[in-house]
């Protein structure tokens, strides 16, 4: 698939480990989010998407890290 930014058809997949803090002051009190997505990068621009799972993004909407 090419990619949505420029075009390019070299894509790779990577594991990664991302923190997510949650915004604003009420985040500094709260613990980060854990989230262990595989990342679809673009080796033309650098462009990089990826999914959170749903219990993560639960997490995030609700405010709350485990």
């Amino acid at each position: 698939m090419a990619c949505g930014s420029c075009g390019s058809e070299r894509q790779q997949e990577f594991a990664a480990e991302i923190n997510i803090h949650l915004p604003g002051i009420k985040g500094l009190d709260q613990p980060a989010v854990w989230a262990f997505p595989k990342l679809e990068v673009c080796l033309g621009c650098g462009l990089t998407l990826f999914t959170i799972t749903e219990a993560e993004l639960s997490l995030l909407e609700n405010g709350r890290a485990a």
